[in-house]
């Protein structure tokens, strides 16, 4: 059985393990970068906090799209919403 403290565990992996494959000591820190571009493509102005939800929302939609437990989705999920405070707390100096 999966437990909400195992799904944790879990998303925190996949988080330290992004930390190597970027090649970054703080992990995978491309939203700024991708809200950025994204912005001046098409005259917007999403925040990296926003970002993160949209790829939570993403991985929402994933998970409840098909029959069963689609584990990625829900770790990444959780790994995003993360990420999505993080970012929240520092546009407000936290």
């Amino acid at each position: 059985m999966t437990t909400a403290p195992d799904l944790l565990q879990a998303a925190a992996g996949h988080m330290l393990d992004r930390a190597s494959t970027y090649d970054k000591p703080e992990g995978e820190r491309s939203m700024a970068q991708t809200v950025d571009i994204f912005n001046r493509f098409h005259g917007t102005s999403l925040t990296e906090a926003q970002g993160w939800h949209f790829m939570q929302v993403l991985k929402d939609v994933r998970l409840f799209a098909r029959q069963g437990y689609h584990a990625d989705s829900g770790e990444d999920g959780i790994a995003y919403a993360a990420l999505k405070c993080e970012a929240k707390a520092a546009e407000n100096g936290k």
